[in-house]
């Protein structure tokens, strides 16, 4: 494959140039703890080394009416395509050194002291490949998802390797984003709950709302997956610098597949600690 130089420094070009196998005696890098790089190798997966992608965007500026409740689609779109962009150019470096997937992938978001609506949006996670004779894979099994591209998953590497074990296999991190105005409360309304409990629906319903557009987005990218479910789900709150009556709901999970019809599920054993 060759990486779009457009999209992707040249010092990253080298250095994945020069981690592909055949090179420097399989050296790799990875961000996996000591206990998760051992369990990845456990479940039949080779690190190649980390890859990251990274895309530093100006989000633009909209205003809600100050008392409606409503979503800030230009907003919206922008923190989507960010991260997507950033997770593309991750992608293409795993894709670079020929891996099947890329395991503990974590997003970040870092706004920029050069600009108030400037922000970094980065995915890191580490390259990997199956064992051509993987125990777990079916005949003729690929570990790409259905558009040909590595996995991803932001499973930690227990987690990864006991969702092998029973039979499922990642498809890829699926994620829904809502950038959404709460509407404030008018003079009398906000008087009227003054020293009193009483539900605030115009809050209740924005957050629901918001919540639920997140997870529908999440949902149709792991339907284009053609996954059968979604594990690990994180439904985040993000205020960034929007103010209080402003933020971001971020629905993120890992979607999967069943490899087999028959799934072992190991009993979960206890464990006492022998300290006090």
């Amino acid at each position: 494959m060759t990486l779009d130089e457009t999209a992707i420094p040249r010092d990253a070009i080298n250095r994945l140039n020069a981690m592909r196998e055949g090179e420097h005696r399989g050296l790799f890098t990875s961000d996996l703890s000591v206990n998760e790089f051992l369990l990845v190798r456990e479940a039949g997966f080779r690190p190649l080394g980390l890859v990251l992608g990274s895309s530093v965007y100006h989000v633009g500026v909209q205003f809600g009416r100050w008392s409606k409740n409503q979503e800030l689609t230009t907003l919206s779109e922008a923190m989507y395509h960010a991260r997507e962009l950033a997770m593309t150019r991750m992608e293409a470096e795993a894709d670079a050194l020929g891996a099947d997937g890329i395991v503990g992938v974590r997003l970040e978001i870092e706004f920029k002291e050069f600009g108030e609506s400037i922000a970094e949006f980065i995915a890191v996670g580490t390259a990997v490949k199956a064992d051509p004779d993987h125990p777990l894979a079916p005949p003729g099994h690929s570990w790409r998802n259905n558009l040909g591209q590595p996995f991803t998953s932001d499973l930690s590497g227990q987690d990864f390797w006991t969702l092998l074990q029973a039979g499922y296999a990642p498809l890829g991190m699926t994620m829904g984003t809502c950038v959404y105005h709460i509407g404030h409360q008018k003079f009398w309304q906000a008087l009227g709950n003054t020293g009193t409990n009483v539900e605030i629906p115009q809050f209740t319903e924005a957050l629901y709302d918001a919540r639920e557009l997140a997870m529908g987005r999440m949902q149709h990218e792991a339907e284009r997956l053609e996954a059968e479910g979604i594990v690990g789900v994180q439904l985040l709150s993000l205020p960034h610098r929007w103010g209080g009556h402003t933020t971001e709901f971020f629905a993120i999970g890992t979607a999967v597949r069943a490899l087999r019809d028959d799934h072992i599920i190991a009993k979960p054993t206890l464990v006492l600690p022998l300290t006090d």
